[in-house]
């Protein structure tokens, strides 16, 4: 119970400030929970909506949000997502855990490599 809620309390944390708190959540969920990888994504989706919006409210409050930018990317990202779901019904779950974690490796990998400090 406690690592529950210091993992979603992590995930929170982490998507607030852009960095994809759901990544946490989904290994947390499959490594410690023993969800299949599906299941943590679902969990993760419904966790998002919540954790977004009031990241949305307080990133637009602050004005860090670039509003053509987003609205472009949010068209993408829904078709992005129609395809990413008819992809979930012919992908067997193995191959959606290996490409997961390509995924999480190669952003991993992008930030120790190419990261730079940020001068104020």
């Amino acid at each position: 119970m406690i690592a529950d809620i210091i993992a979603g309390i992590l995930s929170g944390i982490l998507g607030a400030m852009g960095f994809g708190g759901g990544s946490i959540l989904i290994l947390y969920l499959t490594f410690f929970k023993d969800l299949t990888q599906l299941n943590a994504q679902g969990i993760n989706l419904i966790f998002f909506i919540p954790s977004a919006v009031l990241a949305l409210i307080m990133h637009n409050k602050n004005n860090l949000i670039e509003k053509k930018i987003a609205v472009r990317m949010i068209l993408f990202g829904l078709i992005g997502l129609i395809i990413g779901y008819l992809m979930l019904k012919i992908l067997d779950e193995t191959i959606i855990r290996k490409i997961f974690s390509v995924i999480l490796i190669t952003v991993g990998a992008k930030e120790l490599i190419f990261s730079r400090k940020i001068k104020n």
